[in-house]
């Protein structure tokens, strides 16, 4: 047994689609500038020696790093930083951050401009269903995207967190997740949401199937696909006309 939706009006959903796709916009590219950010910022990671004796103890020293140098400062605030080596000597695992950012990056503009181009908003793309199949697109590349990026915020983390907890090594230093490394998860936070939003305004013009609701007989789905169903058919639901 199924059940169609009821009519609604168009005026105010496309309305309301507009709106939605210019609010997953403005997040995502909030979310894009928080992880350009990081990319620049210093303190990815940071650990103090010294200041342990109260007043008496003057002398302290910070050692911090980000994806491009290591440094020590101290506390005249006289900072001494040594680059990373040339980029074929740099540790695999620096290399594995830097590399899903940058992949993340690319995947984040391709999705940018196939989203700009396919949002309801723009007199450019074509047709409407062609525009709807290009925002569809953007939003899969910025989950891409949003996805690499976080993979690499917590690749970059779970490297402290096994150093603090694992077998203490005279001479290694133990550090602290830094400012930077938050900052970007929330900026991919930001990209993957709106991503989902992009993706809830045309999933069901794309997929026309969708439209209806089934009970029981409803087939599983893979979990993406399922996802996007359930926050498209609330979406339909939120601008129907009271029965």
């Amino acid at each position: 047994m199924f059940a169609l939706l009821p009519k609604y009006s168009g005026g105010t959903s496309d309305m309301r689609k507009r709106l939605v796709q210019i609010f997953g916009f403005l997040i995502s590219t909030i979310g894009w500038v928080l992880v350009l950010c990081t990319l620049a910022m210093d303190y990815w990671r940071i650990t103090q020696l010294g200041g342990q004796g109260g007043s008496f103890v003057i002398k302290v020293l910070w050692y911090w790093s980000n994806l491009w140098k290591d440094c020590s400062t101290d506390s005249t605030s006289v900072s001494n930083c040594k680059d990373f080596p040339t980029f074929w000597s740099v540790t695999p695992f620096i290399h594995g951050v830097r590399g899903l950012l940058m992949c993340g990056l690319i995947f984040g503009f391709v999705g940018a401009v196939l989203c700009f181009v396919g949002m309801e908003c723009t007199y450019i793309g074509g047709t409407n269903k062609t525009k709807d199949k290009l925002l569809l697109a953007g939003a899969v590349f910025h989950f891409a995207g949003g996805v690499s990026d976080i993979t690499a915020y917590s690749l970059y983390t779970s490297r402290i967190i096994r150093t603090n907890f694992g077998t203490v090594v005279p001479g290694v230093l133990q550090y602290n997740v830094g400012v930077p490394i938050f900052l970007g998860l929330v900026g991919s936070f930001f990209i993957i949401l709106g991503a989902v939003l992009y993706a809830v305004t045309v999933f069901k013009v794309v997929c026309p199937e969708r439209r209806h609701i089934y009970g029981p007989s409803l087939k599983k789905k893979n979990a993406v696909h399922w996802i996007l169903q359930t926050l498209q058919t609330l979406w339909v639901l939120y601008g129907l006309r009271k029965i």
